[in-house]
């Protein structure tokens, strides 16, 4: 059995599992827009200037996963007009990546993605990237019925939906702290960190973890990380 200091590998792999935002696709590419525009409802919705909507949006994202479940929480907020609201960005910054797809196609055995964010989302990114082909569904926030990773409810309900057995699954994802139900649950883990040189400045705690024992492996590089993967398979 492997062990802290023994990673997991992928030889076992039939399913594999990708967030969407920031490890499909370069965390500064679209996040600032997001980001501006939750900050913006926050402003509008609780009636307060920018710095404390600033506040309020940081604060709850790293207390309750995200920002809208802290604004469901704390202020009966209707998740649908947030929903919709955060997430009409431009998705035109982003090109299509054959790389990336070609290695998703060989990989062997089916490949999901489970976010935080919605399908209407989660398909515009794909389209861009021109990988929608090489999935098989999409778990978003509704599916996991508004609970967000890192809740473990949150996988239970993923794992049952398209029974997957974590036993034989590879979960990659941008923050730490969501890859350690998966870790526990059994899935080889893979951290995929920002690139050098990116400029979008993320929170501290979001960087921290990468050498936590239910990290079994970190990447900056997802694409070259999966043709190791395949070479090593």
């Amino acid at each position: 059995m492997p062990t802290a200091s023994t990673p997991r590998d992928f030889a076992h792999v039939t399913s594999w599992v990708f967030d969407l935002d920031n490890t499909l696709y370069p965390h500064h590419l679209l996040w600032q827009q997001v980001d501006d525009r939750i900050r913006s409802f926050i402003v509008d919705f609780l009636k307060v200037p920018p710095d404390e909507a600033f506040r309020v949006q940081k604060d709850y994202y790293k207390r309750y996963g995200t920002t809208m479940r802290g604004l469901m929480t704390e202020h009966a907020l209707d998740h649908t007009k947030y929903l919709d609201y955060v997430h009409e960005i431009d998705h035109s910054v982003l090109e299509p990546n054959p790389a990336l797809g070609a290695l998703l196609q060989k990989l062997p055995g089916r490949k999901l993605i489970l976010t935080n964010g919605t399908r209407k989302h989660a398909d515009a990114v794909m389209k861009k990237l021109e990988v929608h082909e090489h999935f098989e569904d999409i778990f978003d926030i509704v599916a996991a019925e508004l609970e967000p990773k890192p809740a473990a409810i949150t996988y239970e309900r993923f794992l049952a939906r398209h029974d997957v057995d974590p036993a034989k699954a590879a979960m990659f994802e941008d923050l730490a702290r969501n890859l350690a139900v998966p870790h526990a649950m059994g899935m080889t883990t893979v951290l995929v960190v920002p690139s050098p040189g990116n400029t979008i400045k993320r929170e501290a705690w979001e960087l921290q973890g990468r050498d936590d024992p239910h990290i079994d492996h970190v990447t900056d590089d997802l694409t070259g990380f999966l043709a190791s993967v395949l070479r090593d398979n």
